[in-house]
């Protein structure tokens, strides 16, 4: 699978335009959505490779996006993988049930453009 396609949603704009600015300079085709609900009808109305998704939202919560998409019985995206991105302190319980529907989560604060990239490029492996 090549990886050509990433839908953002993060709410912060500065962390927003950083990813966005770095995946676009990588190659990849970017489009990028400040809220839970926007970021839900894109994920839902078109195919991506990746999704990078933030925990903390305005309207809706990553986590309410996840299980909606791959939560039920049936995956909406499978052939999306998708990486949950937060500085929020979850319970371990909270992150592991985000985790058992991502194919990824990072902690942003970990997190610089560079590595972000080599993390999705080792998705298309």
């Amino acid at each position: 699978m090549a990886i050509k396609s990433i839908l953002v949603i993060e709410d912060d704009r500065f962390i927003g335009e950083m990813y966005v600015r770095s995946l676009k300079k990588a190659g990849y085709d970017v489009d990028w959505m400040v809220d839970g609900n926007d970021g839900l009808i894109a994920a839902r109305n078109k195919p991506y490779d990746v999704i990078l998704l933030d925990v903390m939202l305005p309207e809706r919560r990553g986590s309410e996006i996840l299980q909606i998409l791959r939560g039920g019985a049936e995956d909406l995206i499978p052939a999306t993988k998708v990486i949950v991105l937060t500085n929020f302190d979850q319970t371990e319980e909270a992150r592991l049930a985000m985790e058992r529907h991502a194919d990824g989560y990072l902690i942003k604060a970990e997190i610089t453009p560079k590595k972000l990239i080599s993390v999705i490029q080792k998705l298309d492996q």
